[in-house]
Parts: C-alpha cells; sequence; structure tokens
C-alpha cells in the first residue's frame, strides 16, 4: 500500500480543516515546498495536495505554490480541489504534476469526467468525499443525491481506476478512519482505492494495508506529530 502525505492549502499556506469546516482551520506552516521536502526526506515516493480554496470556487488560486511543491518535493503528486475544466486539467499535467483528481465536476458534469478519462487515463481520479452515506461536492459545502455505491458503479462503468475516498466526518478528527466502508467498497468494486480521513494511528495504517487498499492519506496525524511518516510507509509496505 502507497502512503500519500498530504499538504492542504489555502491563500498559500498549509492548513488543515476539521470535518471539512473552512471555519475551524488551523495553519501549520507558511511555507508547504519545505513540507514536501520533509516527505521526501521520510521516504515517500506519492504525495496529495488539495487546493481548499479552489475546491469552493472552480479555480487554481495555488498553482504556482503546488509547482513549486512539486519541484522542491521531487514525489509523485495527486492534486486535487477546483479542477472543473479540461484547461485546468492540461495545465496541471503540462507543468509536471501526475495526477489531477476530479471532484465536484466527476458529479455535476459525467460528460466531462467520461471525456477527461477517455484522453488522459490513468492520469484522472476521482475524489469520492461522503456526508451521512451521500457524495458531497463544492468544497463538501454541498451533498449530492449520490450514494457511494451508485457512484463507484457509474465511475467503474466509465473506466476510472483510482478514487480518493474520504469519510468526511472522520477528517481531521483523529479517531480513526472508517474500514468498514473500505471493507465494502473492496468487495464490490475493482477500483483503486486510496483511504482518506482520520488516518491517525500506525494501527489504522496496518489494517488499511492488511485489507488490501491501494493507498492510504496521511494528513492531520503528520502534522500533529501521531504518525511518524517514516514509520508509516513501513507499515504500509
Amino acid at each position: 500500500m502507497l502512503i500519500y502525505p498530504a499538504i492542504d492549502l489555502y491563500q498559500g499556506k498549509a492548513v488543515r480543516l476539521y470535518k471539512g469546516d473552512y471555519a475551524q482551520m488551523t495553519v501549520y506552516s507558511d511555507d508547504p515546498p519545505a513540507i514536501a521536502e520533509d516527505f521526501a526526506k521520510s521516504g515517500a515516493s506519492h504525495m496529495h495536495i488539495v487546493d481548499l480554496e479552489g475546491a469552493k470556487t472552480g479555480q487554481t488560486p495555488n498553482f504556482e505554490t503546488i509547482l513549486e511543491i512539486k519541484r522542491r518535493g521531487g514525489l509523485f503528486c495527486e492534486v486535487g480541489g477546483g479542477i472543473r475544466s479540461m484547461e485546468a486539467i492540461q495545465r496541471y499535467l503540462e507543468n509536471g504534476i501526475d495526477r489531477v483528481i476530479l471532484g465536484t465536476a466527476a458529479v455535476t458534469q459525467p460528460g466531462f469526467l467520461e471525456e477527461a478519462a477517455k484522453k488522459y487515463g490513468r492520469k484522472i481520479a476521482v475524489g469520492m468525499d461522503l456526508k451521512d452515506g451521500f457524495v458531497a461536492i463544492k468544497g463538501w459545502t454541498e451533498k449530492s443525491e449520490l450514494t457511494a455505491f451508485d457512484f463507484c458503479q457509474r465511475l467503474q462503468e466509465i473506466g476510472i481506476e483510482t478514487i480518493i475516498c474520504t469519510d468526511i466526518s472522520r477528517d481531521g478528527a483523529m479517531k480513526g478512519t472508517n474500514h468498514q466502508l473500505y471493507q465494502a467498497l473492496m468487495e464490490r468494486f475493482s477500483l483503486e482505492i486510496i483511504a482518506s480521513g482520520g488516518v491517525s494511528s500506525l494501527e489504522d495504517v496496518q489494517r488499511l494495508a492488511q485489507a488490501g487498499l491501494y493507498g492510504a492519506i496521511i494528513g492531520k496525524a503528520y502534522y500533529t506529530g501521531a504518525i511518524n511518516l517514516k514509520q508509516a510507509i513501513e507499515v504500509a509496505k
């Protein structure tokens, strides 16, 4: 299993939200590229970046910061937040980002998702953010009519291979991850599932790896020191 340490960006700073609430934001660093360098020193090969402003507005305000994070960290970078056009996808991929994550657009514009998947294949992943069992959109501020299973079925039919699945109720709460949810998805679908939200201990990492997940995102637990990144990478192997 791959470990994806995460950087969430807001106004060029590395921050974390509590359960997706923009009013409950903690700033952890004014120098996100330095964090990426630390990820690399700890042995990470991949990382996960979210433009939180972009997720709300559908723009890419942290674009330059993201490119600098990629340059200084030198890791495989997947980026999400506000990517809602073919132009935005192209701009990221042409500038060295390895994979883009479609969230809101994957729900609201299925035709766009199909077009992106056809053109870019494995370089397109989908973020499935769940609120009370339904897929949330627009920076988690709205809930769609789609359940996790409906959405995954649709994604599999389109040919999407990788999804990042977040249980919003666990995100930033440091209460452990939703193992039952991931187990159920693994049993029903042949998608590469990256677990996100609440990965807060080495035991979480171990259980996800044993369940056969493709990857796990470590966010707040890295910043608070609850998880040693180097150890998590070893456990995930």
